[in-house]
Order: structure tokens, then C-alpha cells, then sequence
């Protein structure tokens, strides 16, 4: 039976031979369906083991496996199939003098028949609400719209799990928040695994599980409540923590305890509504 899930077995990588490692003996699963957010400092090795499990790089030691198949120059583009990638910045991405053709693009390198293609071309644009654009050239819609045929093109390769890489950055928080959204609810119906990459907390927050990579390794791979209730710890490593988590820390420090790590204003509330019906 096939495994429905990315797994890194004591992975090594470096850029040059005599390099720097940039992962030193890093192992994790992502299971099907999960969304896993990963996190940590520049330099820590994000970016990398994104671009590993797409098979844009390979690594010198340890295995990775999708699906139960190893990653490897034989059997990378199988690997695709099943792992998209979205970039920080889409125009990266963007090779068609149309929308049309760039959501079409990864689809003729797999080889799909043009009835397949159409209708995928139909579903995909659909689904990032960008239909009345299929005609459009790319390189003259807005920031968030460019980031939304990104989506689009890889969702019409049909894969299983779907990286962002920094996919976000670039577009304001109103932007920022339409991506997400539209990504969860795609997720969600096509019961995608979701692995990002980032430096946005309140996404973080959002997440079933974060992985912290610090110089290299992974530091911690837990829920997102209880990361931030390791302030201090994160501290150390050279990461913040969101608004609310710091203010939930300075109530406890005056004596309000909490009865758990809030991730947002709504749980904040609560918390604090909770203990005056108590008081």
C-alpha cells in the first residue's frame, strides 16, 4: 500500500563540497491531510529542505521519500507529479504570454492530453477565484493576483502536497490573508497536505504542527500552542513570538494565570473573560 507521506531520514545537505552543512542530520514526517508550518532564522535551512522535497536539490546524505518513493534524479519527476512548489515571488514562475498558458505549462511537461488540460485549466482558475482572467498576460496583474496563478498552475498538476515558500512575503496583510484563505479552503477540498514556509507568526498560529529548524537541525516540531509557550526558549534562538503570546506572558508574569497559551485576540479574550466570572 502506498504511504501518503514526505519522510526525511537523517538528511544531510551543503551547497559546495567543502561547504558548510546547511542540514545536518535532519529527520521528520509530514503525514496526509496536515498542515505543517516551518519556521526559524535566516540561514537555518528552510528554504532547503523545500527545495529538497521537490527535488530541485539532492541530498549528500540520508534519504527523503514521498509517498514511499525515494527522491532522486530518477525519479523526480514522478516526485512532481505529486509535490508542487509555490516561490516567493510568482513572476519566477511565469513562462506563458497568458494565464491560460502558464496554468497549462507543468501539465504539457507531465504530458496530459488537452481534454484533461482544459478541464484542469477550468478547475484550477476556479478555484483561486481567477476564471475572468484566463486571457490575461501575467506580468500585468497585481501582486496577489500573480501569487493566485502561481497556486493555480500548480493545483492543475493535481499533487498531493503543496509547498509555499515565502509564498506570502511580498503582498500586504489584506493580500496576505486572501492567499491563505484561498489556499486552506483548496486544501480542504481536495484534502491536500500543506507544508510553509515562513516568517509570518500569525500563520504559524493557524498551523497542526510547526517545525523549527535552528543552525541546521530541527529544534522542535510541535503545536503551535505549545511553541509559544517556549517564549524564552525562542527567544534564545532568535525568534519572536506573536503579539498576543507576549501579552498572555506579561498577564501570567502579573498573576493572571492563564489556563492556556492563547493564539489569537479571540482566545485572549475568553481567557480573560473566564477569570473575571471566576474572580
Amino acid at each position: 500500500m502506498e504511504k501518503s507521506e514526505i519522510e526525511f531520514r537523517n538528511v544531510s545537505f551543503r551547497y559546495q563540497e567543502e561547504g558548510p552543512w546547511v542540514l545536518r542530520n535532519v529527520s521528520f514526517t509530514i503525514p496526509s491531510s496536515e498542515w505543517v508550518a516551518v519556521i526559524g532564522h535566516n540561514g537555518s535551512g528552510k528554504s532547503t529542505i523545500a527545495k529538497l522535497m521537490n527535488g530541485l536539490l539532492f541530498p549528500q546524505e540520508g534519504e527523503i521519500f514521498v509517498n514511499g518513493t525515494k527522491v532522486s534524479r530518477e525519479t523526480v519527476w514522478d516526485i512532481r507529479k505529486n509535490v508542487g512548489m509555490v516561490f516567493q515571488n510568482p513572476d519566477n514562475q511565469f513562462v506563458g504570454t497568458t494565464v491560460r498558458d502558464d496554468v497549462a505549462f507543468g501539465m504539457e511537461n507531465h504530458g496530459l492530453v488537452r481534454e484533461v488540460m482544459a478541464k484542469r485549466i477550468k478547475e484550477s482558475l476556479s478555484a483561486v477565484k481567477m476564471t475572468d482572467y484566463e486571457l490575461h498576460e501575467p506580468h500585468r496583474l497585481s501582486g496577489g493576483q500573480k501569487q493566485r496563478v502561481a497556486i493555480a498552475s500548480v493545483l492543475a498538476v493535481s499533487p498531493k502536497y503543496i509547498i509555499l515558500d515565502e509564498a506570502t512575503a511580498m503582498l500586504d496583510p489584506k493580500g496576505r490573508k486572501e492567499i491563505m484563505n484561498t489556499i486552506l479552503d483548496v486544501k480542504e477540498q481536495r484534502e491536500l497536505s500543506l507544508i510553509t514556509i515562513t516568517h509570518d507568526l500569525q500563520e504559524v498560529t493557524k498551523a497542526d504542527r510547526v517545525l523549527v529548524m535552528n543552525k541546521g537541525e530541527v529544534w522542535m516540531s510541535t503545536a503551535p500552542r505549545e511553541l509559544f509557550a517556549e517564549k524564552e526558549k525562542l527567544v534564545e534562538i532568535g525568534l519572536d513570538t506573536p503579539f498576543v503570546a507576549k501579552l498572555a506572558g506579561e498577564l501570567n508574569s502579573a498573576g493572571l494565570s492563564l489556563s492556556r497559551e492563547p493564539l489569537n485576540h479571540q482566545e485572549l479574550l475568553e481567557e480573560l473573560w473566564t477569570l473575571r466570572s471566576i474572580r
